[in-house]
């Protein structure tokens, strides 16, 4: 999950607890070019405003101005953009299409305890299947694996996998911080960023990123990472990368990178055999030197080869597939 999910939940809580009828709209498959996967998700409500995204701008725009027509008034249903059998005659881009579900959702306490739900397990550790009936869009949760797909479903009910949000902590802050925090976000990462330094906190500024003033391996020690979490040391000072790396191979993080040359990526491996512990099996989590071999010089391209490695393993690709 991105997220841009976690901010729409946290917007349909808060339209929820004002009193207000929300329509959580939830990709189901797409076709061809499409800008957003299965499982994205959009939130709206009765005075047009919402939060989210399922296409580039088209499909958005039509929706709300059906949604204020009063066309979308079933608790559960299946709508079609693009293709043949499309609902609206929007097209999206290069002859794409997708499928969507929109639910209803009133102001209920059930409705509320589901959107809670929602909310703690896309900030919490393991992830849930969202099931829900199309008849009556009845909807209960199931455990899950994020090894299952994203969205399953048939003609009677939709079933949604929903887990962690994606989160980057970058340990450090240094000049490829800012611009590795940008592309973080960008991409649909949280991004907390970890030091202790008052000095170099002052000078970072990057709207929506969390700062933390502590050692970035007390913060991974204390519960940072979970499943969907990439760790990232960007400071070449051992006090802080070595000691963010001995903490984040003990967690569930999904990529542990450090940056160096490869000769400090040696003197490293062999100071965290020697001194910090380490076991072989956990020296082969840390990807070191950090992020793809693209020749970067500058530090947003530092950046760009951190955050592309990242997706790379996120998405199940090896390097030789490249």
């Amino acid at each position: 999950m991105h997220h841009l999910d976690l901010q729409v939940i946290e917007r349909a809580l808060k339209w929820a607890n004002q009193g207000l009828t929300v329509w959580l709209c939830t990709v189901l498959k797409t076709f061809g070019s499409s800008p957003r996967e299965p499982g994205a998700m959009l939130v709206a409500c009765s005075t047009g405003d919402y939060l989210g995204s399922l296409s580039g701008g088209c499909v958005e725009e039509d929706f709300i101005a059906r949604l204020q027509r009063g066309e979308f008034d079933q608790p559960a249903q299946r709508i079609m953009y693009g293709g043949d059998d499309s609902s609206t005659t929007v097209r999206l881009p290069c002859g794409g299409s997708l499928e969507v579900l929109v639910e209803q959702l009133a102001p209920s306490a059930d409705n509320l305890v589901h959107l809670e739900v929602m909310h703690a397990t896309l900030l919490g550790r393991q992830p849930l299947t969202r099931c829900i009936s199309l008849s009556d869009g009845r909807k209960r949760f199931n455990p899950s694996t994020l090894s299952e797909p994203a969205v399953t479903f048939d003609a009677t009910s939709v079933n949604v996998r929903i887990g962690p949000a994606l989160r980057l902590i970058i340990a450090g802050i240094s000049s490829v911080t800012s611009p590795c925090a940008l592309f973080a976000q960008s991409l649909g990462f949280e991004v907390i960023v970890c030091d202790p330094n008052d000095d170099a906190r002052k000078n970072f500024d990057v709207p929506g990123v969390e700062v933390q003033a502590v050692l970035p391996s007390v913060f991974i020690a204390s519960g940072g990472c979970h499943v969907n979490t990439a760790v990232v040391a960007l400071t070449h000072d051992p006090r802080i990368d070595d000691l963010a790396m001995i903490e984040a191979v003990r967690t569930e993080a999904f990529y542990i990178g450090v940056m160096g040359s490869q000769q400090t990526s040696q003197q490293r491996a062999a100071r965290l055999l020697r001194s910090g512990g380490l076991k072989d099996t956990q020296l082969e989590r840390i990807t070191m030197p950090i992020g793809l071999n693209l020749g970067s010089k500058t530090p947003s391209e530092i950046a760009l080869a951190v955050m592309a490695d990242i997706v790379r393993l996120y998405r199940g690709k090896n390097r030789h597939e490249l």
